[in-house]
């Protein structure tokens, strides 16, 4: 049975002509180039536009970077500009930060997102705060980049998702690409910023090719931070996800559509903070149903914060069915690469899920 507030024809007709996030993409002009060439024409771009903008991590020099991102660069712009450090994250970050401080705009690759840690206190404490306890007096416009969560078979310490980590600091901006064209379009978006950036790769997308618009390859090309994108519209669900995780809910709405009729909208979120719950909430309105996808461990997750924002807005009174969360095993990650498998998400999970809410059956799914 309907709730009374849900949308009626001709509210739902008013929100379907607002605005929407759809790819830049232009199917007839699309190019393939993968992730990490899309990463490596950003920095090129934006260090081109503006010397002030200067990169500086493990490797990132002479070895090209250890994902080869930086490919090229140090050749291009010399010692000053694409600085290699030592293995100590504290350190380069604190320079990174007083270098901000100092009106540069540096952009601080950490080899993975895990080393980070080593890290958290120059990013939280000295980036995030300082604009808010100068009084707006002294920004800071800083990058933090390099590859996030789980990769292939190097195991607990090396497998973290930071999405909810670093979301969770007012201060922040917090990004996650998808696509080539999410790659390139954030990080420049983050370089531009006056505040500090998080921007949160995938390692195992690094080397994906994804279409590239004729728009995407021009040098002033921009990602709004913010913005989520609806990789694909559908009427009966509504999927929610960002990074890798959008790659298994689009495997498992394409398999819904070719199995069960079950057409998913599926939303990236490209932006986890700030986060665009006006596209989650226009969505909810059109499908009545809600599961969400990440890589990270469940407690106090992103899918935790959307169901919580959706608990607290009119949104809830558009579901027929409470929402799910797909998330990583709450364990450390195993070592073994056939558990490994186990503890991340797959699109047979999603799709379990986007069974049971459809069914309104959670309880009994939840209880196998």
């Amino acid at each position: 049975m309907k709730m009374a507030l849900k949308s009626s024809p001709v509210i739902f007709g008013w929100l379907s002509r607002l605005p929407r996030h759809f790819s830049t993409s232009s199917a007839l002009a699309a190019k393939p180039m993968t992730v990490r060439d899309a990463l490596n024409s950003a920095i090129d771009e934006e260090m081109e536009r503006d010397d002030k903008v200067f990169i500086l991590g493990e490797e990132v020099a002479q070895y090209d970077g250890a994902y080869k991102v930086t490919r090229g660069l140090w050749k291009k712009y010399g010692d000053k500009r694409v600085i290699d450090t030592p293995i100590t994250e504290i350190g380069f970050a604190g320079i990174a930060v007083g270098a901000a401080f100092a009106g540069l705009k540096p952009i601080c690759e950490f080899m993975t997102f895990n080393f980070s840690m080593q890290a958290i206190d120059h990013i939280i404490n000295s980036a995030a705060k300082t604009f808010y306890m100068s009084a707006g007096e002294l920004p800071v416009p800083i990058v933090f980049r390099g590859p996030n969560g789980a990769a292939a078979g190097v195991a607990a310490q090396h497998s973290q998702c930071f999405a909810a980590w670093y979301s969770h600091c007012p201060g922040l901006k917090v990004l996650m690409p998808y696509t080539s064209e999410d790659a390139k379009g954030l990080l420049k978006a983050a370089v531009r910023s006056s505040d500090p950036v998080v921007v949160l790769e995938d390692e195992i997308l690094y080397g994906v090719p994804f279409p590239m618009s004729d728009e995407a390859l021009d040098s002033n090309f921009v990602v709004p931070i913010g913005k989520a994108k609806i990789e694909r519209e559908g009427k009966h669900i509504t999927l929610v996800c960002a990074g890798r995780g959008t790659d298994t809910a689009l495997n498992a709405a394409k398999e819904l559509a070719g199995s069960s009729g079950i057409e998913c909208e599926v939303i990236n979120l490209r932006s986890i903070r700030p986060l665009d719950f006006d596209t989650i909430a226009r969505s909810i309105s059109k499908t009545h149903h809600l599961v969400t996808v990440e890589q990270g461990w469940p407690q106090s997750g992103i899918g935790a914060e959307i169901c919580a924002r959706v608990m607290e807005s009119p949104s809830f009174f558009e579901l027929d069915a409470p929402a799910w969360r797909v998330t990583g095993a709450d364990v450390p990650m195993p070592y073994t690469r056939s558990l490994e498998q186990l503890a991340l998400p797959r699109h047979s999970d999603v799709i379990a899920a986007v069974t049971a809410v459809l069914g309104n059956k959670i309880s009994a799914a939840s209880s196998q």
